[in-house]
């Protein structure tokens, strides 16, 4: 699917049928609804537009706004495939998988700001970016992974 072609059209419909306007969406929405594998088709697509449209307070829809099963796509990663990674490893191992995806959800429901991120994590800021350096986690790799 041409995701972007097709979210735009779609938004498009559900601003008028909500009568609410905003100015499209963020790189990072797009880079997130591409990455993710839309088993319920055009019509998941819609829910999760309309989703986000009702639930915007800003002229644009960032991923933040994205539901956390299309964030999870976003990481690259499917329900199977996290429950695959962690039958395999020690303890260690296992924790370290759910923390980095714990953290990368946070960051982009966040909006990539640091500070509410390690508030709602229940870390300090310096915390929090000690764990982001230790699994290579940036705003900037979203689209590259």
């Amino acid at each position: 699917m041409d995701i972007p072609f097709i979210a735009n059209r779609i938004l498009q419909n559900t601003m008028q049928a909500y009568d609410k306007a905003v100015d499209g969406f963020s790189e990072e929405a797009l880079v997130c609804m591409q990455s993710y594998h839309w088993p319920g088709n055009v019509r998941e697509l819609e829910n999760e537009i309309r989703r986000m449209l009702v639930m915007a307070d800003t002229p644009q829809l960032g991923a933040d706004l994205l539901s956390p099963k299309v964030l999870r796509g976003a990481c690259g990663e499917s329900e199977e495939d996290v429950l695959m990674e962690l039958e395999e490893g020690n303890l260690k191992d296992r924790v370290e998988v759910l923390e980095a995806r714990i953290l990368k959800e946070t960051l982009i429901r966040n909006r990539w700001n640091k500070s509410k991120a390690a508030l709602e994590l229940g870390l300090s800021r310096v915390g929090l970016r000690a764990k982001l350096e230790r699994y290579g986690l940036e705003q900037d790799k979203l689209g590259n992974e």
